[in-house]
């Protein structure tokens, strides 16, 4: 009965059990963490609470993919596509839009992007068919790409894509070159420090599948 109780006591009003229960649904945010965004937003006012709400809705509506890399965009063409100032010869081969941000943060590669949206996966059911590998082949093909930079994961995954992909690119001619000095295996390129990741791209070894 005394559990009972105290299991009933503790109960939240029904609105706030259903924000902990939606809050809950993110990444690393258990119920402790839900607690503590709940009694802060509480503690907002009304408008600022409103802005971050039509902030998520805004942006879940209105982003897309890039027509041309999978990055994500607010229009048909993404803002690093759509430069002039880039050098549209290098393209840079990665697994998410995560891993995209992260090198763009070192600030070296000024190059453009192929979004893979993941990697090859057997165990998950995800083949080359997933990852638009043809359209990624016929770009380098359409648009004269001189280097290809791939920057899958140093994991089992992320190095049989990068296996893949060499192997389909091979017959083109292209050059190929693979990050990976200073990257642990088994890390994920979103996670790796700045100084590292620069590091990696700079030192980026010519590779022959």
């Amino acid at each position: 009965m005394l559990g009972q109780y105290r299991e009933n006591y503790f109960m939240y009003p029904k609105l706030i059990e259903n924000l902990l229960e939606q809050l809950s649904k993110l990444p690393g945010v258990g119920r402790r963490s839900a607690e503590r965004m709940v009694f802060w937003l509480l503690g907002q006012k009304t408008q600022d609470v409103k802005a971050l709400a039509d902030a998520i809705v805004q942006s879940r509506e209105g982003l897309c993919f890039c027509k041309l890399c999978h990055n994500l965009a607010e229009a048909e063409i993404c803002l690093i596509c759509a430069s002039p100032s880039r050098d549209h010869k290098i393209i840079c081969v990665v697994e998410s839009p995560k891993d995209l941000l992260a090198i763009e943060r070192t600030g070296s590669f000024r190059g453009i992007y192929y979004v893979l949206l993941g990697n090859i996966s057997p165990a998950d059911g995800r083949g080359p068919e997933d990852l638009h590998i043809p359209k990624l082949m016929s770009r380098i093909k359409q648009e004269a790409i001189e280097e290809v930079v791939i920057a899958t994961d140093p994991d089992t995954e992320g190095e049989m894509t990068a296996l893949y992909i060499g192997k389909e690119l091979k017959p083109t001619g292209v050059k190929v070159s693979r990050i990976g000095l200073g990257i642990p295996v088994g890390s994920a390129v979103e996670y790796v420090d700045m100084s590292t990741l620069a590091m990696s791209l700079n030192s980026r070894r010519q590779v022959d599948f």
